[in-house]
């Protein structure tokens, strides 16, 4: 191999193994204009898209330790990689196929674990990390709520009786 396509093999390795996930998407018949608006969305999200020659990205994920590509390599590929969740950026490539109707999702890998498209797309429909946390947060702070409200009640309801005795002239 040429000392070129070495280099951006080694770019594309140090790529795969810097981000938790990637997903493989096909970008047929998508122009200029609206792949740049793709990479800015996907950057808001955490992740970054690179077009990719497919036999040097095969060669990369080999030696990244990702299992056998074989012939799901075809046609012109982009590779969307992230330092942040997955979802967030899945949930960017399938609103902007929505609006337009490109690129395809082809498949995806989160931790070294094959993802066909549909997995892909669920985890696009997924709320983003932020809103599970608050989720679960909410879902464990509400006994201690509870429990507090139950403690206080007592002592509430007797100071609200001797008010009441003290608005009476007793």
């Amino acid at each position: 191999m040429r000392a070129e396509k070495q280099n951006i093999s080694a770019e594309y390795v140090q790529r795969l193994n810097a981000s938790p996930f990637f997903l493989v998407v096909d970008y047929t018949g998508l122009k200029v204009a609206p792949f740049t608006e793709l990479r800015k969305r996907l950057v808001k999200a955490g992740a970054e898209v690179h077009v990719v020659k497919n036999s040097i990205f095969r060669i990369a994920a080999k030696e990244a330790g990702i299992a056998e590509l074989g012939h799901t390599l075809e046609g012109q590929l982009a590779v969307v990689t992230g330092s942040k969740d997955i979802s967030a950026a899945a949930k960017v490539v399938k609103n902007f196929h929505a609006e337009f109707e490109k690129p395809v999702i082809k498949f995806g890998f989160l931790n070294n674990e094959p993802l066909a498209a549909t997995d892909v797309n669920t985890l696009a429909d997924l709320p983003s990390l932020d809103v599970l946390r608050a989720k679960l947060l909410g879902v464990l702070m509400a006994p201690a709520q509870k429990l507090a409200a139950v403690v206080n009640t007592p002592g509430s309801q007797l100071a609200r009786v001797i008010k009441a005795k003290a608005d009476k002239g007793e």
